[in-house]
C-alpha cells in the first residue's frame, strides 16, 4: 500500500525537490552579483526531472539495506549538473550575474514550487476525504 502512495506522490516530490534546488542555486548567484569573475549558475529544469524520473541520473545513489524487511527507497537523486549561464551583456569585473535575469527566474521558479505544494496538498486532501467517505 506504501509503495503506491509513495509512486502517486514521486512525481510531485521530485519536482520539489529539483525546484527547492534550482532555488537555492539562484539564490547563491543573486547573492554573489557583486563578487568579482563570479559566474551565474543554473541547470535545464525539464531535463533534471525527466533524468530524475527515468532513474538516469548520473549521480543517483542507492541505499543500502541490512534486513529483508527495510523499504528501497530506490536511487536518491544527487544535484543536476550545473552549467554556466551565457552572460547577456559583459562587465568590467567578469561577473555574469544579471539581476533582472536572476529576479525572473527566481520568481518564476518560487511561482511553480508554491503551484506544486497546492497539487499535493489537493491530492493528500482528496485521499484523507475518501478514507473518512467509509
Amino acid at each position: 500500500m506504501f509503495s503506491k502512495l509513495d509512486n502517486a506522490f514521486a512525481f510531485q516530490s521530485t519536482a520539489l525537490g529539483l525546484r527547492a534546488y534550482r532555488q537555492q542555486v539562484l539564490a547563491g548567484n543573486v547573492a554573489n552579483a557583486d563578487t568579482p569573475h563570479y559566474k551565474a549558475r543554473d541547470f535545464d529544469f525539464t531535463e533534471a526531472l525527466k533524468e530524475a524520473m527515468s532513474g538516469r541520473s548520473s549521480g543517483a545513489i542507492s541505499l543500502m539495506t541490512t534486513n529483508a524487511r527495510h523499504l528501497d527507497a530506490g536511487g536518491a537523486p544527487l544535484s543536476p549538473r550545473l552549467d554556466f549561464r551565457t552572460p547577456s551583456q559583459d562587465s568590467v569585473d567578469g561577473n555574469t550575474v544579471d539581476m533582472d535575469i536572476e529576479r525572473g527566474e527566481f520568481a518564476e521558479n518560487a511561482i511553480r514550487y508554491e503551484a506544486g505544494l497546492s497539487f499535493i496538498t489537493h491530492q493528500v486532501r482528496m485521499l484523507v476525504a475518501a478514507t473518512q467517505s467509509n
